[in-house]
């Protein structure tokens, strides 16, 4: 797929390496599996970056009208799922 990761000019490049990160993890929720663990440390430092609930959900729409992809419903999945699972939207 051809699209681009939302991320905004005030991030380090070491924070726009971290959320490309957690939205690699959401796509490969979709296109194979990943496990709750890894998904989930990846959702907790883009909470570091991305604090704020509207700027969220500003960046996660914008990931999922370019991909397709919702990062929201694989975190809501995240959460319902025991540790040490994987996790998988197909």
């Amino acid at each position: 797929m051809e699209y681009q990761y939302p991320f905004d000019i005030d991030w380090s490049t070491e924070e726009v390496i971290d959320v490309i990160a957690f939205f690699e993890a959401v796509e490969r929720a979709y296109e194979k599996s990943i496990s709750r663990d890894d998904l989930m440390n990846r959702y907790k430092r883009f909470k570091e970056i991305v604090p704020g609930k509207a700027q969220e959900k500003t960046i996660c729409n914008e990931f999922e009208e370019s991909s397709g992809y919702s990062a929201y419903r694989v975190v809501k999945k995240m959460k319902d799922v025991p540790e040490s699972e994987h996790i998988t939207m197909k």
